[in-house]
């Protein structure tokens, strides 16, 4: 509900639009730049363990450990994957937090562009 409230009522102006690319330039702040993230599973390891589209992200070389120990170990014993699903799980949450921080990050640049946007309206009002 919070998301919702600022994103569509309090703040509509500086929300930034998740279903488009960032509006800033991705190494504004970064002097030395930034590290690129990598894919690691190619697209015909995908295609061969026939993962699903949702899966496709830059964990998808841990689900497909984790999916070939599934296949290796007989039903019910599951439990020895445990290591490959929190390796998995681990990478998603870091995926998750990483694109909080992107998100947050637009923001609060778009906020920055409105003050100062603002500032400079106010001095040639009084100029």
């Amino acid at each position: 509900m919070g998301h919702m409230w600022s994103a569509y009522v309090t703040h509509s102006d500086t929300a930034p639009d998740m279903n488009n690319i960032p509006t800033f330039d991705p190494l504004y702040g970064f002097p030395d730049g930034r590290k690129e993230r990598e894919m690691i599973a190619t697209q015909e390891e995908m295609n061969a363990a026939m993962l699903p589209l949702d899966r496709r992200d830059y964990c998808a070389h841990l689900y497909i450990k984790y999916l070939a120990c599934k296949q290796e170990n007989p039903l019910g014993v599951h439990i020895k994957c445990k290591h490959e699903k929190h390796e998995y799980d681990l990478c998603e949450y870091e995926d998750y937090v990483l694109r909080m921080k992107e998100y947050e990050r637009e923001r609060r640049l778009l906020e920055r562009a409105k003050r100062k946007g603002l500032r400079e309206n106010a001095e040639t009002l009084h100029a």
